[in-house]
């Protein structure tokens, strides 16, 4: 199989690993050009992916921002095989599909939404490795949700990766719940590390602390483009958080142990049903 692979970052980086040590032709699209060159030296990247090489490609990954791989997409559309496969790995998805759904039918190939739930606080091609996907979440949003063939070329399509399941979902179910399951960890970490307390945490710091603070060390302009592209589900999960913390605020403001106390055990009951 050829893949073509627009981004080489932590999860394009990792995609075209996988590809690469299954055996896979891949090529690559990358705009630093030192790091398109390592990856050929490196031996993961065969060609770049251009103009002479993705008429070729029967799988192709977008990898970058969300309104970069449309503005790709729209510019390369003609390019790309009728029975060629494209898939993007953004974190948001009605934005991303409402552009490219209609563009794929117009241009003849499938475009499939998706979204591998794997990934770490690092970013660039450095920190990718080929077993990143391994037995991870695969979040698919599919233009037609009856077709099981297409269902079954996407899973033989990402099979070297090694996701470990595939979910298949709406657009606006998909935004909704990374709104809380991805975005909000990420700003709750990134606002709570803020505190100038937290410059004298060694020594008094154990795994709670290492949790809620690991994802506060993120790629910035990435971050924004996907909360202000998933803007409305992000302020709901927001305004749900923040009318929970000022309960909470108020029930020690107030020295209310007994409401204090139901908080907890609100939140202790939630945390049980949710892991069920």
């Amino acid at each position: 199989m050829k893949v073509g692979i627009l981004g080489l970052g932590l999860i394009g980086g990792s995609l075209a690993r996988a590809y690469a040590k299954a055996g896979h032709t891949v090529y690559a699209c990358e705009q630093d050009k030192s790091m398109l060159s390592f990856a050929q030296l490196a031996g993961v990247v065969t060609a770049p992916m251009d103009d002479a090489t993705i008429g070729s490609c029967d799988l192709i990954l977008l990898s970058i921002y969300p309104q970069g791989c449309i503005q790709w997409l729209q510019d390369h559309a003609p390019m790309i095989r009728k029975d060629a496969l494209v898939i993007d790995c953004c974190g948001v998805k009605q934005l991303i599909v409402s552009a490219c759904f209609p563009l794929a039918e117009s241009y003849g190939f499938t475009f499939v939404g998706g979204h591998p739930m794997a990934g770490t606080h690092q970013s660039g091609f450095k920190f990718s490795r080929s077993n990143l996907f391994q037995g991870a979440p695969m979040v698919l949003v599919p233009p037609r949700f009856d077709d099981m063939q297409l269902l079954d070329d996407l899973k033989t399509a990402l099979s070297p990766c090694g996701f470990g399941s595939f979910s298949v979902t709406t657009a606006q179910a998909h935004d909704r719940m990374i709104a809380f399951t991805s975005q909000m960890p990420h700003i709750l970490s990134n606002a709570f590390i803020k505190s100038p307390t937290a410059r004298s945490h060694k020594g008094f710091s154990a795994g709670s602390y290492k949790d809620l603070t690991r994802v506060a060390l993120l790629n910035a302009p990435m971050w924004a483009e996907l909360f202000l592209e998933n803007r409305e589900c992000l302020l709901n999960e927001l305004n749900i958080c923040i009318s929970a913390l000022e309960q909470y605020r108020s029930a020690i403001a107030g020295s209310d142990e007994e409401r204090l106390i139901t908080l907890l055990k609100e939140g202790s009951l939630a945390k049980e049903a949710a892991d069920q």
